[in-house]
Parts: structure tokens; sequence; C-alpha cells
């Protein structure tokens, strides 16, 4: 990346930085670590249309949770026709995910849970994003008609499928009730932070998506995102640890199979 084709006052912030590409998440933006010789290091997202929205919706909720949640600080947002710039700050820590945690499963479990009910103890009185199903399903017709989901990644059990038939087998599966919670949106392992030292988690990542929604969107992709990283068997773990007496089956597929299309 060429420091001379970003803003000017991202050049200002970002000079004589060293870049490295983070190429964990599934974003679809460039992200970039940058280590700078006299200040601390920082994240650069980056996206073109029509992904420049996404990193506008995490700015947005990114703003709305300073001092509720241990999330980033906005340095910088700009846009110059060509791409968006969200620049933030990085919290310490490691990704839930991180080799370190090998031999520690089991806490890490735990962590996870924990995190998410502090998530979901947030106050949605006054949030004004709304992810529940009747927005979030006209978002993913939207991206159906626009030719924006990305059928090679469909999970493997939905493989070879097109996402307009995924997106008829969403509508007929809508569940019947929603239990709306302040959600993260994307609740995958590496977008928890942890600090090894600790033992604790340090921060979240990753709020593009966050809003009002059913505690099974999180609860869904937590759960697939733990078999992805750990192998299967963890699940009944985690919903202790998070609280859950009875697990709704039917819910937990739902999401996961909504998430396929964004």
């Amino acid at each position: 990346m060429n420091i001379h084709d970003l803003p000017r006052n991202l050049q200002a912030l970002l000079a004589r930085g060293a870049w490295q590409t983070i190429s964990t998440g599934a974003s679809g933006a460039q992200v970039f670590r940058i280590i700078r010789p006299d200040a601390p290091a920082c994240y650069l997202k980056m996206a073109v249309p029509p992904l420049q929205e996404e990193l506008l919706a995490e700015k947005e909720r990114l703003e709305w949770l300073q001092g509720c949640l241990p999330v980033p600080e906005i340095m910088a947002f700009s846009t110059d026709g060509r791409r968006a710039y969200l620049l933030l700050s990085e919290i310490p820590g490691l990704e839930a995910c991180d080799a370190t945690f090998a031999q520690e499963i089991t806490t890490v479990v735990r962590l996870l849970a924990e995190g998410l009910r502090l998530i979901h103890r947030v106050e949605i009185v006054h949030c004004p994003f709304d992810q529940r199903l009747t927005s979030k399903i006209a978002q993913a017709r939207k991206r159906v008609a626009a030719g924006l989901v990305d059928v090679s990644d469909f999970d493997e059990q939905r493989k070879g499928k097109r996402a307009d038939e995924l997106f008829e087998l969403l509508l007929a599966s809508r569940p019947d009730v929603e239990e709306v919670v302040f959600t993260h949106g994307d609740y995958c392992l590496p977008n928890i932070l942890i600090d090894p030292s600790a033992a604790s988690i340090s921060g979240f990542i990753d709020w593009g998506r966050a809003g009002i929604a059913d505690r099974y969107q999180d609860l869904a992709l937590a759960a697939r995102s733990l078999t992805y990283n750990f192998g299967p068997g963890w699940e009944p773990l985690f919903w202790e640890a998070y609280g859950l007496q009875t697990v709704d089956p039917a819910r937990i597929e739902f999401y996961q199979l909504l998430d396929e299309f964004f």
C-alpha cells in the first residue's frame, strides 16, 4: 500500500509506519496493522463500494459503544470517492482462536460465554441499530438480488446451493419468536481478544453487524466458530457457561443459515 494514495489526514497519522496485512476475518475489507515508531500500533480498514457501507456501519456502532464495552477507539474515518477508510486503535490481546490457547480450550469456551453475556447486557432502549429479522431478511434479499452473496463460502452442508434457493429456505424456516438483546452480530473467535496473562477478555472487534436482534444470532455463530476452531463437542459447555438451560436447535440452524447471506 502506497501511503501517498491515502487521504491527507491518514498520511499524517501513519507516516513512517510499518504495514502488516491481516488475513483473518471475512468482512471483504482490506485490513492492515500499522506499527508506528512513535505511537501505539493501530488498524486500518479499507473498502470499495458497496462494502463502504459496512465500514460506516462499524464506525457508527463503535461511536455508540464507547464507554459501554472494551472496543477499539476511532482514530479517523475518511472517504475519497474510491474507498472508505476506518482507522482504529489496537486492543491488546490475542484472538480467541490463537494457537496459544490450544491447551486451555475449556477456559476459552468459558470466557467466550462470559463475553457474550457482557454484550447481551448492553441496554437496548436507546439503541438505534435494528438487526431484527424483518430488517435482516430485507438486507439478505437485496444482497441476493445484487449478486453479493458469496456462494463459494457456504458452509459444507450448503455447498453447491444457489443463493436464491437458500433464500427461499430462509423464508420458510423463519422462527416465530425473537428474544431480542444487543448483539455483536458476528460473534466468532477471531473477533474476541483474550489477555493470556490474566486469562480474561481484553476486548471485542468487528462491530459492523451489531444491533438489536435475537440472542440466537450470536449463540449460533459462536457455536459454529467453536466447532470450526476446536472441533465438535464444546457447545454444551458453552451453553452451560452462558446460562442457557434449554437450546433451540431450529433457531441455531436458522441463524447459521442467515449468516450465509452476509
